[in-house]
């Protein structure tokens, strides 16, 4: 695969996550009662709620600025990725598995998009 089909695959995957996250962010902050109601039924205090909307927005900041932060956006993937794991134990838990569909699709896009960050941006690990 060249570069130009991974920046292809990455670009799409990072604007379907932030699409997803963005809302889904947006909508904890405003108290949205679908979101808001299905969090709570997982057990998640309010004041959590509003902590995980700031959190989204913030990290699909970092990770649409281009060429940049890469350290940083190592850091909002492995924050998307364990909001999804945990979304995903927490729906299976309380509401069962056809409500654990989103999150598996979310884990899908996610580590697609991940990968190809690899492919672009390759970890070199030197002493400083």
């Amino acid at each position: 695969m060249n570069t130009k089909t991974s920046k292809v695959i990455y670009w799409t995957g990072a604007i379907l996550i932030s699409l997803w996250f963005g809302a889904s962010g947006f909508f904890e902050l405003t108290h949205n009662p679908i979101v808001w109601d299905i969090t709570v039924q997982l057990g998640y205090p309010p004041h959590f709620i509003y902590i995980l909307g700031v959190a989204k927005l913030l990290g699909i900041t970092v990770l649409l600025i281009p060429d940049r932060l890469l350290r940083l956006k190592e850091w909002v993937f492995a924050g998307i990725f364990f909001d999804i794991l945990f979304a995903f134990f927490s729906k299976i838990a309380v509401l069962g598995f056809p409500a654990t569909i989103d999150a598996i699709i979310a884990f899908t896009i996610i580590s697609v998009t991940y990968t190809q960050y690899r492919k672009l941006y390759p970890a070199t690990y030197t002493k400083a």
